[in-house]
């Protein structure tokens, strides 16, 4: 079985063909800036993706007729339980009427997918969407009646470095407790108790601040700002999921770049890093209480954990929580998604059905 991964993220597309589970082909294709912005929005650049995929393939020249199926990221659809999706007319229909958590460069994956697919006469997919929601009610309650924490999340990349640790635990997924935390420009630390993502941080809402995003702010202030007259609401999510954490304050969102200013006592610069370390820390404590205490491993994945300053101060701070701390640098999606796949294709997982899913909610 040969199958097209498809990944888009926010200043990139990551596509990778896999032979059963061997990769044959990676390329992750740049979006300059500058190009991106000038679309309004986020479902606009679905041309410049899709074309985007189509040169990566050609200049590779690989013959598209050889591919089986397409598999794609999910991105913040409407809520839905884990698993692999077929994508169908009505997942389609849902992102480009903008019936979806939150727009995102992710959702264009099941857009591009879809139409490959209908061009070659073959299938595709999703897997773990970002809105996978597996949350205990209690986590849902924030503290104002009618408004709930949701869940959005990394949830492909918590869900494989669980079944990887899992592994090298030699016990099964749902017999183990993790505390698990993505670390890449956006921060997802969630709990995972014997094998569901019972409550996680979203990266546009709360946990700790990150590369690009502010996290948990004080929220008086917060109010006075959006009355203040001197920002529209578009103004304020841009601070706040773009221009918000480490970028705010040192004018980079590149970890190595901090660290670069740290090394040279940049004071600013030391400060904020050391807050970034510190928040991670506390939002890790916090998701070892949702697993009682009882924390068979915590794990860190994701872009930042590449760094090896970064990890090793995190752990001078967590290394308390639990015996085993499991560190798997940058993300694995790209074979996640053809793993899980291709484990549906052998009917060794269940193909979930969309609409049944959606129709039924959380």
């Amino acid at each position: 079985m040969v199958i097209l991964a498809i990944n888009p993220g926010g200043g990139s597309t990551k596509i990778a063909v896999f032979s059963n589970r061997r990769q044959v082909l990676f390329e992750n294709i740049e979006h300059p800036a500058a190009r991106l912005s000038r679309y309004k929005m986020v479902l606009d650049q679905y041309q410049l993706r899709k074309e985007a995929v189509a040169d990566a393939l050609e200049r590779h020249k690989f013959d598209k007729g050889r591919i089986g199926a397409v598999v794609s990221r999910g991105g913040p659809l409407l809520p839905l339980p884990g698993g692999v999706y077929r994508i169908t007319i009505r997942v389609v229909a849902d992102i480009r009427r903008g019936h979806v958590q939150t727009l995102h460069p992710s959702l264009l994956g099941p857009l591009v997918a879809y139409e490959l697919a209908e061009e070659l006469g073959i299938s595709a997919y999703f897997v773990d969407p970002e809105s996978t929601d597996e949350f205990w009610e209690i986590s849902r309650v924030s503290g104002l009646k009618g408004i709930e924490r949701i869940a959005l999340s990394h949830a492909l990349s918590c869900r494989t470095v669980a079944q990887a640790a899992a592994g090298r635990l030699k016990r099964a997924c749902e017999k183990c407790n993790f505390v698990i935390a993505h670390l890449g420009t956006g921060i997802t630390v969630a709990a995972r108790v014997k094998g569901r993502q019972v409550d996680a941080s979203n990266a546009n809402d709360d946990g700790p601040f990150s590369p690009q995003r502010t996290g948990t702010l004080p929220l008086s202030a917060l109010i006075r700002l959006c009355f203040s007259g001197r920002h529209t609401e578009r103004d304020v999510l841009n601070l706040v999921q773009q221009r918000g954490g480490l970028f705010s304050y040192v004018g980079t969102d590149d970890i190595r770049q901090i660290e670069k200013l740290v090394a040279k006592g940049n004071r600013q610069a030391t400060l904020v890093y050391e807050a970034l370390v510190y928040q991670i820390a506390k939002e890790i404590g916090a998701y070892a209480v949702t697993c009682k205490g009882k924390v068979d491993a915590v794990i860190l994945t994701g872009g930042l954990a590449k760094s090896k300053r970064l990890v090793s101060d995190l752990k001078k701070w967590i290394r308390f929580l639990s015996p085993r701390l499991f560190v798997y640098p940058g993300e694995e999606e790209m074979p996640a998604l053809a793993s899980r796949l291709l484990a549906v294709l052998k009917g060794e997982e269940r193909e979930r059905v969309y609409e049944q899913e959606v129709a039924v909610g959380r």
